[in-house]
């Protein structure tokens, strides 16, 4: 079972305030890999990211529906805390509004008229290494 602390919320929210990178990863419709930066992306449930895609042709929606699985990392090189997350994308057109009013303001005004798709990630797997530990969480 998944369940991503008040810590990973308020980290992956703060990211682009604190400026830690949180770097997405998926495979195109070509079968090659590919990392970008989704500065919309952000907690959405106890197992799931959402992310804002301003761009309704970009590769990754076009790549979804055959292969939906992503990665993301983020990185917090000065306080040594990483986190990875594995899962499932979708185009989610019932969750738009909730994921447009939960991404950074800073992302917003790059898409006020919300012409982009919402994207909501279902996370199979969350991993989190610290100089406490290394803790894994599966669905």
């Amino acid at each position: 079972m998944i369940e991503l602390g008040e810590e990973v919320v308020e980290r992956v929210a703060s990211a682009i305030d604190s400026g830690n990178v949180l770097t997405a990863a998926y495979v195109d419709e070509a079968g090659k890999p590919r990392i970008a930066f989704y500065g919309s992306t952000h907690v959405c449930g106890t197992d799931q990211l959402a992310l804002w895609v301003r761009n309704p042709d970009s590769t990754l929606l076009k790549t979804l529906a055959e292969r939906p699985h992503m990665a993301f990392i983020y990185g917090d090189v000065s306080n040594r805390i990483y986190y990875t997350f594995e899962g499932r994308g979708r185009a989610s057109a019932t969750d738009r509004e909730r994921v447009y009013e939960g991404i950074h303001p800073v992302e917003r005004k790059y898409d006020p008229d919300k012409n982009g798709v919402a994207v909501v990630v279902d996370l199979d797997r969350f991993t989190s290494l610290s100089v406490a530990g290394k803790v894994v969480q599966e669905r």
